[in-house]
């Protein structure tokens, strides 16, 4: 009960302790832990191995290395991931934001960019609001809608784009896929409103991006306990082989792009060439590009409307 934890002290035993439960990044979970239970970066730890921990500081350790031998993922614990630069609240309502992700985003920033004049662009699945929130944040002249099937995710969403100072240049929606953004342009078409924000919210998009579930459901089994137990299935499971979604998004999303507008979505690994090769025989789309991530693996696919 007299003993003495400092923060070296413990960080040392966590990171044994986390090894032995089969964390796979264990120093680097201990860390992050700890550093978010005394309101401090990781760099602060490093230079101030020899300080004691209060009691309350110690309880509070105790019960996110509680959560994390449970297997809950770190951004739950913490309550944030960190993204683009940017920092996202994250719950468990939504999927963790993975830097593979940011191949996506980087692509919709360097081509929206290109595009002359105001654009305007989807996020279909949006969870936390990383790609699209990110997306607004680097094209300041650039407006978007969202939707997610998952009202709780789409809560999420909206709190982050608050956070970010991006909300008035975005409107969510929930629903599956592009259906809420057919129906609102439909009912605009069909009202005849010549209201500019009206127009402007129902025209055609520059481009939709998308981060869809893209797991075949019978691997789903075989992924980490932190994904296949803490994170939410609906943003994981992608049908047999792992393409419905795709399906959908590339019959589907060329009656809302402008013309030369694309469609940009992150694939799992061993994916992008039948995706690509479904928009290109869909007769929709006048050409494809394959982008790969940073360990070399090929994750997103382009398709340009024609």
């Amino acid at each position: 009960m007299n003993e003495v934890w400092t923060i070296g002290r413990i960080l040392k035993w966590t990171e044994h302790f986390f090894q032995e439960k089969g964390i796979e990044s264990p120093r680097i979970d201990a860390e992050v832990l700890l550093g978010h239970v005394l309101k401090k970066e990781r760099i602060y730890l490093y230079v101030h191995f020899e300080e004691p921990l209060q009691p309350e500081e110690l309880t509070a350790y105790r019960e996110a290395i509680k959560k994390r031998v449970q297997r809950v993922p770190v951004a739950y614990i913490i309550g944030r991931r960190e993204f683009m630069g940017l920092t996202f609240h994250v719950t468990e309502d939504t999927l963790v934001p993975r830097p593979d992700t940011e191949i996506l985003v980087q692509a919709a920033v360097e081509r929206l960019k290109k595009r002359e004049g105001d654009v305007h662009f989807a996020d279909i699945g949006t969870g936390t609001g990383a790609i699209c929130l990110s997306v607004l944040t680097y094209v300041p002249d650039a407006t978007a809608d969202t939707v997610d099937i998952s009202e709780a995710a789409r809560k999420v969403a909206e709190e982050n784009a608050e956070a970010l100072g991006v909300a008035d240049r975005v409107m969510f929606y929930t629903g599956d896929l592009l259906a809420p953004l057919c129906a609102a342009q439909a009912d605009v078409d069909a009202s005849g409103d010549d209201e500019p924000q009206a127009e402007a919210r129902a025209a055609r998009y520059d481009a939709i991006l998308s981060n869809p579930p893209y797991i075949p459901d019978a691997d789903i089994a075989s992924l980490a306990p932190e994904v296949r137990c803490k994170e939410p299935r609906t943003a994981l499971a992608g049908g047999p082989d792992g393409l419905a979604f795709y399906r959908r998004l590339i019959a589907d999303s060329p009656a809302l792009l402008k013309d030369d507008g694309f469609l940009a979505v992150e694939v799992g690994i061993h994916q992008a060439k039948a995706v690509a090769q479904m928009a290109t025989d869909s007769g929709n789309f006048a050409r494809t590009e394959i982008l790969k991530d940073y360990g070399g693996v090929e994750r997103v696919v382009v398709a340009w409307k024609k």
